[in-house]
């Protein structure tokens, strides 16, 4: 299968940024720029208190709803959680599991990011599980290892069925909010990576229909040369995407390739 067949999406990650109100503002400018269009897949993830607000936002467009984490539980007794089905119940369509900042400073481990995974596909919820290496694991020449331990921990389970829903993203955590950014080889070698693995674990065509985000700085700046990758589906964007002009520029440079 080729690129072309897997749509490209760029996925807003709003982090622990912006009110309800505030959601709700950036959330009408995005729709009001590209919520019109469907050549690329475009998702905004708010933090829990403003799912709501967005959700009646982009309700009707084609800006779609993610989170930024989930429970791998249904209810109970899990203070401060928020379950599957809580986003359902908003319209999420989206879900941000294991993000590098909830491996390390929340003390996620790949087996909880496999049980989120497992239970966010069983809620019709599309995962984007997130993996990358540290500035020391690159410098120690272990950009592989890490990969391939983070991916076959948070598939444990995921089979080649749930390939249309799963996406991954691939994160180099020490080119987030640094300033620096792998090059678009640097990252697309690693995307190859992910890849084969993929095809190694679920086969080689459903792999090829898992979409692989770079989560790497990615703005409008580097974005034609990054989203031009044979392996690079989108984008996981972090800063770029708490401004509407600027996440519209990212979703126009995806739209230009998929043409």
């Amino acid at each position: 299968m080729s690129k072309s067949a897997r749509k490209y999406l760029i996925a807003g990650n709003w982090k622990m940024n912006l009110n309800s109100a505030e959601g709700a503002e950036l959330a009408k400018d995005v729709v009001a720029l590209v919520g019109a269009q469907t050549d690329v897949a475009v998702c905004v993830c708010p933090t829990f208190t403003v799912l709501e607000s967005v959700s009646k936002v982009v309700s009707g467009s084609n800006v779609q709803l993610g989170a930024q984490n989930m429970h791998f539980e249904a209810s109970g007794a899990y203070t401060g959680e928020i379950s599957a089905e809580m986003l359902r119940h908003l319209f999420a369509n989206f879900v941000i599991l294991g993000h590098s900042e909830r491996r390390e400073y929340f003390g996620e481990t790949d087996a909880i990011v496999n049980k989120k995974t497992l239970a966010a596909l069983a809620a019709n919820l599309k995962p984007i599980v997130c993996i990358g290496e540290t500035l020391e694991e690159r410098e120690a020449g272990k950009v592989n290892e890490v990969i391939k331990t983070q991916l076959e921990g948070a598939l444990v389970g995921v089979t080649a069925a749930a390939a249309d829903a799963l996406v991954v993203a691939y994160e180099p955590v020490w080119a987030i909010g640094t300033g620096k950014t792998a090059t678009p080889e640097m990252a697309e070698e690693v995307h190859a990576e992910i890849r084969s693995l993929l095809a190694a674990s679920i086969g080689a065509e459903a792999a090829d229909k898992v979409r692989i985000l770079y989560g790497g700085s990615m703005k409008p700046e580097n974005a034609d040369e990054l989203l031009a990758q044979e392996n690079i589906d989108g984008g996981l964007i972090g800063g770029a995407a708490l401004k509407a002009s600027s996440f519209a520029a990212l979703v126009e440079s995806a739209q230009k390739l998929s043409k």
